[in-house]
């Protein structure tokens, strides 16, 4: 295992009765692994935590997960004396103790989903022994990212002249690149080149697209492409594992394997976090709100300044280029194709809040990623090359996550 270990806010907390109830209620198909996967990202979601800083405790929380249930195995085929550790146990031991830490807030809907995990295995020495596996698993990793903190205090200083106003609104996670990567070698391993120049074909087009499609008054967007857009206007984590998990359903499939599967995917989609807002506060570059509504400083001649111009879904507050959403998906669809090889694909499927619990689904890895970046154009919040972009460095990332984690030595 490789050891190199505020987007929006969510729509609105996860009450703790219900992710008591999820506790309570097991899907038929699920593993502890991909049990306590959509446990912890539902704890997640109810303690109101940025993209970024989610997608990190999951990070954390999986890879905990996977050591665990590698340190199980190793006893199950060791020669050593006592009773095997039960994997169930010791994946809920790591999720918990990793959880806790860091996030004590949020102890009752952590403990409540441990307590119902272990009433369904039986008290013994197996029981405690897993305990004690992922116990230590989740200290290991811990221990290990000690370095890894949160973004520092932010810093950013906004452009602009001496005594003219700019909205005083901080800008979310522009320390975030600071941080340690788990996979890359730096967060600027993989930052693209420029966006388009504004004097430029590729930037008129580009123009043209979001403020024809983008805009809240668009007469050309479909009723289709709005409800895309409001799809995944939701970016917490749950919307991604949700694709995941259409393949850690699979029949056949282990706990092993979805540790491995789990732990890879997270690790990339917290890369793509640092990597893409790296890129972003390199570039600075401009919302399409604000490029509309300056169309004619732009110095091209096909970019007709909209005054009024709105997008459909209000804009992050960080700068456009590239677009994270689309990173995500790439990170996640690379690493999902390297999993399933060339056998057949299950249907992918995930659902989202943002549209009314909506569910949507693909037969393809490119249908979704390519879904993901149409979203954020009729959205009205990112350009073409953007989504492109972002997609293309997740790429990246995530083939890195499938030769340092899905296919590493144990």
């Amino acid at each position: 295992m490789n050891r190199n270990h505020t987007l929006r806010k969510y729509p609105a907390a996860i009450p703790a009765a219900t992710l008591l109830l999820a506790a309570l209620a097991l899907d038929a198909r699920a593993d502890a692994v991909t049990d306590w996967s959509d446990r912890s990202a539902d704890i997640v979601v109810e303690a109101r935590l940025g993209t970024p800083p989610a997608i990190r405790v999951l990070a954390l929380v999986q890879t905990a997960v996977h050591d665990a249930v590698q340190a199980v195995d190793r006893r199950h085929t060791g020669a050593g004396t006592g009773p095997a550790p039960s994997i169930d146990a010791a994946v809920a031991a790591a999720s918990r103790a990793t959880l806790l830490r860091l996030l004590p807030a949020q102890q009752a809907s952590i403990d409540a989903a441990y307590r119902a995990a272990l009433e369904r295995i039986d008290d013994g020495a197996a029981r405690s022994a897993g305990i004690a596996a992922g116990e230590e698993a989740a200290a290991a990793v811990l221990a290990q990212r000690a370095a890894d903190r949160p973004s520092p205090a932010e810093t950013y200083r906004p452009h602009t002249t001496a005594g003219a106003y700019v909205p005083t609104a901080a800008p979310a996670a522009p320390q975030w690149a600071q941080r340690p990567p788990w996979l890359m070698t730096s967060a600027a391993q993989f930052r693209p080149g420029a966006p388009p120049a504004l004097a430029s074909d590729a930037w008129a087009r580009d123009y043209a697209e979001v403020k024809a499609l983008g805009s809240r008054a668009s007469t050309q967007r479909t009723a289709e492409q709005t409800q895309i857009a409001r799809f995944w206007e939701y970016s917490a984590p749950p919307i991604y594992l949700g694709v995941v998990r259409s393949v850690a359903d699979a029949p056949g499939r282990t706990a092993r394997q979805n540790a491995r599967l789990y732990a890879a995917v997270t690790q990339a989609m917290d890369d793509a976090m640092i990597s893409v807002f790296d890129a972003k506060y390199h570039y600075g570059f401009w919302r399409p709100v604000t490029a509309i509504r300056n169309g004619d400083i732009d110095g091209h001649a096909a970019t007709e300044r909209d005054a009024g111009w709105v997008s459909l879904i209000d804009s992050p507050l960080h700068p456009e280029y590239p677009s994270a959403h689309s990173i995500l998906a790439g990170a996640v669809a690379t690493v999902l194709q390297a999993e399933v090889g060339k056998g057949p694909l299950p249907l992918l499927s995930t659902a989202s809040p943002t549209a009314k619990g909506a569910v949507r689904r693909w037969g393809s890895l490119a249908d979704f990623t390519s879904e993901v970046g149409d979203a954020r154009v009729y959205s009205g919040i990112h350009y073409r090359t953007s989504t492109d972009a972002g997609a293309a460095m997740g790429r990246e990332i995530g083939s890195l996550a499938v030769r340092k984690v899905l296919l590493a030595a144990d």
